[in-house]
This record gives structure tokens, sequence and C-alpha cells, in this order.
């Protein structure tokens, strides 16, 4: 019998053959100025014929002064939209969609400390327990230009040919800087109550409608609870997700906002049946109060497990990202094949291992493949 993950679903317009969604993913393929590469064309290009309904890349940062790592996407400049249309244009050679993340590390930035720049933040913070990296606070002028600078990206993503366009707005970047009352402690009219601190999500919103009209699909991976004290409630969350759907924001993705351990999203140890689906309780309350399709990220390894997810009413579509990285054809596997858990151990070597500045793969599958080649035995 045919799942219902395998129905296909619309998000203002862009027509998706299921519910399998490949999250953001940091490839660390582009070059250190962030041009596309062959590389980079050919990891989508082996996600595109693995028959996922929609990809999303990496972040791009929109702004030099918010870029995070050394071989990111950068979408601040129209010198790169050439070099993103050949990486849109091989994805739709097979059939596949494709959005690009827009994104601002915020004080989140070692590749503007590298430089021997100081990354920009809501409001400083003097002894912060959790970041103690250098950081100074934003003026009202440059978030303007931040704001400008997100809807400015957003056209090239358009130029460019993508499908869609989401905004990084979790994992302690600067839309969850703004959103946190932990960190976004500004007098002025961007921080204080929740109506100031979510006043930057709306203006970029606003701004990339402007930019790409009514018709051009813009998401959001928006971070609806902090894992620090005092920090976003689920509530709070709530509530921005609701003014969001209703400013222009056409599809959800749940995810958490300011991590008390970094890297807090990619949980180590997640296995068939322990663990997975780690936001789901999250997204069935932000499910609830909109009317937008909902997202479900974290932990997603069990066809099942996806499949009563949707059933229940908890999501819309479904999120992976460490799977596609060791079984990019995992979706036409489970569609014409066997359905058997991904493979993904939850390791997160090939998280150290982009860390560490190489490009993005699988380790224990390149170890595998290795096996094989040498006809060693495989563990």
């Amino acid at each position: 019998m045919k799942s219902l993950l395998f129905e296909p679903v619309e998000i203002n317009g862009m027509q998706l053959k299921n519910r399998f969604v490949r999250s953001a993913t940091y490839e660390a393929c582009s070059t250190e100025r962030g041009e596309v590469t062959d590389k980079l064309i050919e990891l989508y290009s082996r996600l595109a014929q693995g028959e996922i309904g929609l990809l999303i890349t990496g972040l791009a940062y929109v702004h030099r002064n918010g870029q995070a790592l050394s071989h990111q996407i950068a979408i601040h400049s129209d010198e790169f939209i050439p070099g993103l249309k050949k990486l849109a244009d091989k994805v739709h050679e097979y059939g596949a969609k494709i959005a690009i993340q827009l994104a601002h590390a915020g004080r989140n930035s070692p590749a503007l400390r590298a430089r021997g720049e100081t990354p920009l933040a809501p409001s400083y913070l003097e002894n912060d327990p959790y970041w103690r990296e250098s950081h100074r606070a934003m003026t009202a002028a440059e978030i303007e230009e931040i704001i400008d600078a997100f809807g400015q990206a957003a056209r090239r993503v358009r130029e460019a040919g993508f499908d869609a366009v989401q905004l990084h707005a979790s994992h302690s970047w600067l839309f969850s800087q703004f959103l946190s009352p932990y960190s976004n402690r500004r007098p002025d009219q961007w921080g204080g109550n929740l109506e100031n601190r979510m006043r930057f999500h709306v203006q970029v919103t606003n701004t990339i409608r402007k930019a790409v009209g009514q018709d051009y699909p813009v998401l959001i991976k928006l971070g609806v609870q902090d894992t620090i004290e005092d920090g976003l409630t689920l509530e709070e969350g709530c509530t921005v997700a609701r003014k969001l759907s209703t400013s222009g924001i056409d599809a959800i993705e749940v995810s958490e906002g300011l991590e008390k351990i970094g890297g807090h999203h990619i949980r180590k140890g997640v296995k068939p049946g322990k663990g997975e689906a780690y936001y789901a309780e999250w997204a069935k309350e932000v499910k609830r109060a909109v009317t937008v399709p909902i997202i479900l990220v974290g932990g997603m390894r069990s066809f099942d497990v996806m499949e009563r997810m949707v059933q229940e009413n908890y999501a819309d579509c479904v999120s992976m990202c460490r799977p596609f990285i060791r079984e990019p054809d995992i979706v036409h596997r489970w569609q014409t094949k066997e359905r058997k858990p991904a493979r993904c151990i939850s390791c997160n070597l090939c998280v150290e291992r982009v860390d560490s500045g190489e490009s993005l793969e699988c380790v224990q599958e390149a170890k595998l493949l290795r096996a094989r080649s040498s006809g060693a035995p495989e563990d």
C-alpha cells in the first residue's frame, strides 16, 4: 500500500512529489570565497537523483559580516548568481526541487574572528557562560543593513532559478540571538518584550516578500524554544510561529533556538526506535498554532516513525540531514525496494569532519568502501 509520505504536497505553489525534505546541511564544498564548485554540484546531483521532495542547501551567508565558516556558500553579491544558477539547473535536470537557506551567524562567527573582525550580536553580554568569544552589540543602522541584505539575497535566489528560500532562524544564530530574552537585552525597538524581539524576523520576512513577490515560497527553520535557562519558551515560540505564518512565511521547519551545548540539535546516539523525532512534541504544538505546513526534523531514522508523525498530525513533511549523507538515495529505496531504517548511526563523525575543514562525507560509509576495495572484512 502506498504511504502518505509519497503523496504530493504544495507550499505556496511549489509542488513537491513527496513529503521528504533534505534539511539544510553545511557542506564545506564551496571555495573560500563561497563560490559554487563542481564538488558542490556533484553532491546535490546525487541527492536530486534520490527522489527527495525538496532539497535545502547548506546555509548561505547574506552579508560579509554574517559568515560563519570558511567554505560556506556566499550569496551577498550578484557575482555569485551564475554559479548558483549552475547548481539549480543541474538539480532541475533530475526533476528535483531545491531551496537555499539564508543565514547570518551573528556572534557565532569564527570566520570573522579569523579575519581579525569582531562579530555582531543584538546585545553585548559580558561574562556570558555560554559564549565567551568576542562580540559587540549591533547599531540600529547595522540591523537595517542586514535586513536589507536578506532581501537582496532572496532576490538573487530567485534570479538564480531556485524554487524557494529558507531562513535559518535557529541553532544560536542571529535570528535566535534576537528572539531569545537571554541574548537580546536591547533597550530599543529591537529588544525587550516578545513583539520587539521578533521584530527582526518580521522585518526580514517583509523585506524578502517585497524582493521576491507573493508567489514565491519563503520557508523558515525556526528555533521555537531555547535549551538554556531564562531563554525563549515554547509558548513564545508558538506565538512567533503564528505571527510569521500570517506575515509571509509559507512553511515552518521546527527546531531549537539558543543551545546550552553547541550542536545540541545534532544529537548523538539516535537509533531506530531510540531517540527519534526529538522535536515531535514541539512541532505538534506549533502545528496547532498555525495553518501553514510544518516540517519535522530531528533524529528521523525509521520509515514507520516518520509515517506516524504525518498520520498523527505532528507535521506535514519530514526532514532529515545525516541519513542523506550516508544514503542520498534512501527515499528511492523506501519507495521501490524495502523500508529498513536509515543506516546512519548518529556517530557525528561527519560533523567533526566538516568542523575540521573537510568536505561533507559519511565517514562510516567511506570506511566500508575502502574495506571493500581492499578486500578486507567489513565490521
